[in-house]
């Protein structure tokens, strides 16, 4: 009784065995050429604080391998926003190096921006930007609100690919 068991046993995993290690195989071979990754199927997001908006950004690949990226911001946080200092930081380190995140290159001083209007901000990267990477950073300033001596930090980030 038991050998007959042990044979049903051999011949479901011979006869469906097979199939598993086809699907398997299959599934590794999407996954080696790129079929599954999923960041294909991210979308570009830019966010930053409550109050302050990304309408547009686009990150641009550059001839010499570094690139640019340009953002509009837009300020609805119902006063002037004044910055001090804005930069992308591609590293993620929390502090401006100029060999690896991207500096202002546009507008120029100074960086105010009146409530309910927007402001185009360019920026020249440091690092190389390929064509069709994605390019992830953090987007990180200093900033006054209206008549205010208080200063406040930016901390928003992009995510898009690189035109």
């Amino acid at each position: 009784m038991k050998g007959r068991k042990a044979q049903a046993a051999m011949e479901f995993l011979m006869t469906y065995g097979w199939a598993i290690l086809v699907v398997l195989v299959a599934i590794g071979a999407l996954a080696y050429f790129g079929v599954l990754n999923p960041s294909r199927f991210l979308p570009n997001s830019c966010t930053l604080i409550p109050g302050l908006s990304c309408d547009e950004f686009k990150v641009t690949s550059g001839l010499a391998g570094a690139g640019t990226v340009n953002i509009i911001i837009r300020n609805g946080a119902g006063d002037s926003i004044d910055f001090s200092s804005i930069y992308i930081d591609v590293d993620r380190s929390g502090a401006y190096e100029a060999a690896n995140d991207c500096a202002k290159t546009a507008p120029a001083d100074p960086l105010a921006i009146a409530d309910g209007a927007q402001v185009t901000y360019d920026f020249t990267c440091a690092p190389a930007i390929t064509i069709d990477s994605r390019f992830r950073a953090d987007i990180r300033g200093v900033y006054t609100k209206g008549s205010s001596t208080l200063t406040h930090n930016l901390a928003g980030s992009i995510v898009a690919k690189a035109e």
